[in-house]
């Protein structure tokens, strides 16, 4: 049928020419099948055309997936099953276009613009021309901006080359070609990796300049504010009248409040700072179709007015531009970028989550757990700040299968997901974190865990620094968090397999061994000296015992001598005898005793009365019973 609703005989289609023409005999014979409607009818219970509907199953070009469903929806379709059949052909399309045939692509998906990409970097002239000015007024300055605002690339594929241009800014000292650019990242320990890098080029007038990419890895990797300070203080040396250097930094705008805690950086940047914001629509269309131009490439005036009204309000939406665009040119038809290949990719904010879809599914099940490990060694998670990129060297990637940890990463780069720079690996954007659902609930499930294991992984390193320092090693609180995290079995003691390096394992078994060392050596002191108690215990018991068993024996003797004293003067001294039995009776009481007593009580007893001169003719007691008078 035509446009005009009359009947017209549509040409003939091969479905084994390709997806295209068979998607459209596809169409054709659903709508057959409902009796064949006309097109002009089609389009009265739909929001499209007469010609968009009758292109769709014309077979020149593949619809776009909302010409589809609603083509479908009006046959009695079930759209779920033709998304299935638009998506298998859409990706059978973009194969069939050689989009992966060794031509380099126009845009650089979720990766930064490198100063060789220069050729295709558009739509920040004005912004790169106001920074190129600001760095030649001042000798440290920053730029600030949220995170996908493109502070990388502006610094990479903006200033550099206009720095390393021949005759760039000639007219000027200042604005004499360099005598180095060094492209650096603090890293966790910025003064230890890049401390010969920080210096000028000696026995030169010219200047060196360092650019410092992801200046916030200072706060969110280095955990020591000694080398923190160290480094900022190194690069604010820049400043010196005699100084032949030239920093430039760039800053996550939600880490201005840890730089103004440095009172130099602080000085420093009070007019040397420079904001890149949001790009203007007109940037924006710069930035789309500029790229493709280069490349002899011509993008679909529907796909820029679209991105354009997706990208233009939406935070951070550059680099989800940049991925939806490098996967749209994939889908390519001929030389055109298209809304259809546009929605095949996933548009704006689905382009990202369906590459790393395809890219975990198509893994095997221990290569998912290993990619899993791997992407979330490559987070830190934020303290009061969103969550930041984290690059990790490749022996820290070594989680026992080293086959299949280079088989992810090479899959994980081959996608734009991950970048190789230097030795380390670290997630293409922090894009990702957000954009990707699964990602993104790895990390909330694991936040507390994975606070624990950056610690862990920098307590490593500083242990094996110190040469295995055992005054190094965890105790105490940390121990207790890291053994919960990583110790599955608590009687065995050891580490998980598979989730720690070779280093890291080897720091918490030293650490746990060292633990258990000194508990079994205080409960060792604790079973001496509760010996020792013991001992002088029955030590000292046995002494009270024999100095009880002395005491009695003497006490016996005594008894014994007083009693025969006693008995042996009873019959020529009562007075004595009868004494002798009352002292007696004071230490222990006998019947005899008694009876001796008795019988001293009835006979008269005469004592000597010393004092007196004559005879004493009376005697009286005094009251106390204690005193007697006589006379």
């Amino acid at each position: 049928m035509g446009g005009n609703g009359v009947g017209r005989r549509e040409r003939r289609l091969d479905p084994e020419a390709g997806p295209v023409q068979r998607f459209a005999a596809e169409l054709r014979a659903l709508r057959e099948s409902v009796g064949r409607p006309t097109y002009r009818t089609m389009a009265d219970k739909v929001p499209f055309s007469v010609t968009a509907l009758s292109q769709a199953a014309a077979g020149r070009q593949l619809p776009t997936l909302a010409v589809t469903l609603a083509y479908v929806d009006v046959c009695g379709g079930d759209p779920g099953e033709w998304e299935r059949r638009w998506r298998a052909a859409s990706a059978e399309a973009a194969a069939l276009t050689g989009a992966d045939d060794g031509t380099r692509p126009p845009y650089r998906g979720l990766t930064r613009y490198e100063p060789d990409d220069a050729a295709l970097f558009f739509g920040r002239d004005r912004l790169v021309e106001r920074l190129d000015g600001l760095t030649r007024a001042h000798r440290f300055t920053a730029v600030f901006g949220p995170s996908g605002s493109g502070k990388s690339s502006l610094l990479r594929a903006g200033l550099i080359p206009r720095l390393r241009a021949p005759g760039a800014g000639a007219g000027t000292d200042a604005a004499a070609a360099p005598a180095a650019v060094r492209v650096l990242t603090p890293g966790a320990a910025p003064m230890t990796t890049h401390a010969d890098r920080l210096d000028p080029v000696p026995d030169t007038e010219a200047d060196t300049w360092l650019i410092v990419d992801q200046f916030e890895e200072l706060y969110t990797l280095c955990a020591d504010p000694a080398e923190r300070n160290a480094f900022v203080d190194r690069l604010l040396t820049a400043t010196a009248a005699d100084s032949r250097l030239r920093v430039v930094v760039a800053v996550r705008a939600d880490f201005l409040g840890r730089c103004a805690e440095h009172p130099g950086l602080t000085a420093a940047l009070q007019d040397a700072t420079l904001l890149a914001g949001p790009m203007s629509r007109e940037e924006l269309r710069e930035a789309v179709v500029r790229p493709a131009a280069a490349s002899s490439l011509v993008v679909e005036r529907a796909l820029t007015t679209r991105l354009l009204d997706e990208v233009e309000d939406a935070p951070g939406g550059l680099p989800l531009m940049s991925h939806a665009l490098l996967e749209t040119w994939r889908h390519r038809t001929g030389r055109t970028l298209t809304v259809t290949g546009y929605e095949a990719a996933g548009g704006l904010r689905g382009a990202v989550v369906r590459t790393a879809e395809e890219v975990y599914g198509e893994l095997t099940a221990p290569q998912a757990g290993l990619a899993r490990r791997i992407l979330l060694r490559l987070v830190a998670p934020g303290d009061g700040t969103p969550d930041t990129r984290r690059p990790a060297g490749h022996a820290e990637l070594d989680l026992g299968d080293p086959d299949g940890t280079r088989a992810v990463l090479d899959r994980l780069v081959a996608a734009r997901l991950l970048t190789l720079d230097d030795g380390t690996v670290e997630l293409a954007h922090e894009a990702l974190i957000t954009a990707w659902p699964r990602l993104r609930g790895w990390i909330d499930a694991e936040r507390d865990r994975l606070r624990v294991h950056r610690a862990l992984s920098e307590a490593a390193r500083t242990w094996l620094a110190l040469g295995r320092e055992n005054a190094a090693l965890y105790a105490g609180s940390r121990l207790a968090a890291a053994r919960e995290a990583f110790v599955h079995d608590p009687r065995g003691g050891e580490p998980a397999p598979g989730e720690l390096t070779p280093s890291e394992r080897d720091f918490l078994a030293a650490s746990i061994h060292r633990r258990r060392r000194a508990v079994w050596l205080r409960r060792g002191l604790s079973a001496v000296l509760a010996l020792l108690v013991l001992v002088a215990s029955g030590t000292a018991v046995v002494a009270l015992r024999a100095r009880a068993t002395a005491q009695a024996e003497r006490d016996d003797a005594v008894f014994g001598r007083i009693t025969a004293e006693a008995d042996r003067v009873r019959e020529t001294n009562a007075a004595l005898s009868a004494r002798l039995d009352v002292a007696a009776f004071g230490m222990r009481t006998t019947p005899e005793l008694r009876t001796a007593l008795t019988t001293d009580a009835g006979r008269v007893l005469s004592t000597r009365l010393p004092g007196h001169d004559d005879i004493g003719s009376a005697v009286a007691f005094a009251p106390d019973g204690r005193t007697l008078a006589s006379g």
